[in-house]
Order: structure tokens, then sequence, then C-alpha cells
């Protein structure tokens, strides 16, 4: 009876919707996995379409360091794109251009800092839909995920 249930159990657990899609972040020898901290849905109209999904996840990282991003099929599959800040040894803090990835075939990417001094804070990672505005017939390319990652010294 005992084993039954425990079969039941895992059927049941195997049939769960699975959850959101993970982009994994590695530096300086440390590795996190990360969920979207922003979801917007824009197939109703909704005041906000955007939600906060939790919290930006932290790792250490010395100057001079990369850090590393791999992204799973669902946000390689879309547009997607990378924005990062540093600060630089005098303490300023910069933000760079984004970094946009349109083929659709692209899973991992490594942000470097613009000089060995730089040390980078923080890293989006932000996943685009196709959106079609009903009243205009205008398209264009919106977020609809973000996964966030701060970096400490």
């Amino acid at each position: 009876m005992v084993a039954l249930l425990a079969a039941g159990g895992f059927a049941v657990a195997g049939c769960s919707a699975p959850g959101p899609a993970e982009v994994t972040f590695y530096a300086d020898g440390h590795t996190i996995n990360t969920t979207p901290v922003l979801s917007c849905d824009y197939s109703q109209k909704l005041a906000q379409p955007c939600s906060a999904k939790g919290d930006t996840q932290t790792l250490k990282v010395r100057p001079g360091k990369p850090v590393q991003i791999s992204v799973p099929g669902e946000v390689a599959d879309a547009p997607w794109q990378i924005v990062y800040e540093y600060v630089t040894p005098q303490g300023e803090f910069k933000q760079s251009e984004p970094i946009p990835f349109t083929s659709l075939d692209r899973y991992a990417y490594t942000v470097t800092p613009p000089t060995p001094a730089d040390r980078i804070s923080a890293v989006d990672v932000q996943k685009y839909t196709a959106v079609l505005n009903a009243e205009t017939g205008e398209s264009g390319l919106l977020p609809s995920d973000v996964w966030g990652l701060r970096l400490e010294a």
C-alpha cells in the first residue's frame, strides 16, 4: 500500500507544470541559477502588464573577473539582450550599452569588465516578445521576462 501511494505521488509530481525558466550565472568560482525577477504579459489589456516575481540574487566577484551567462532554450529561441553595470576603481558606476542577441541560437555569453581594474556590479538578462497593438496595427518587441544578478566585492 505504501509503495502504491509513493508511486502515485511521483506520478502527480511528474504532471505538474514546469517552473519558470532559469538563467545560470557563473562568476569568480561561484554559480547561481535564477528565476525571473520581472515578468510581463501583454496578451490582455492590463493597466500593469508587468509584475515583480522574486528577489535579485547576489554573487561575489573581484575586479577584472568576467561573468558567464547561460540561458535555456526558452530564452535563446527568442530575441534577448544583456545590460550590465560596472564600477570603476574611482567608485563611479557606469552602464553598458545593450548587447542584443537576435539569431535565436545563442545560449551563452561572457560579460567582461572594460578594464582589469573595473568590477561588474550588476547584470540583467532581458527576454523580448513580439507584441501587436490591435488599435494601431503596429508591432514591436517588448521585454517579457528579466533575470537579474547583483555582484558584490
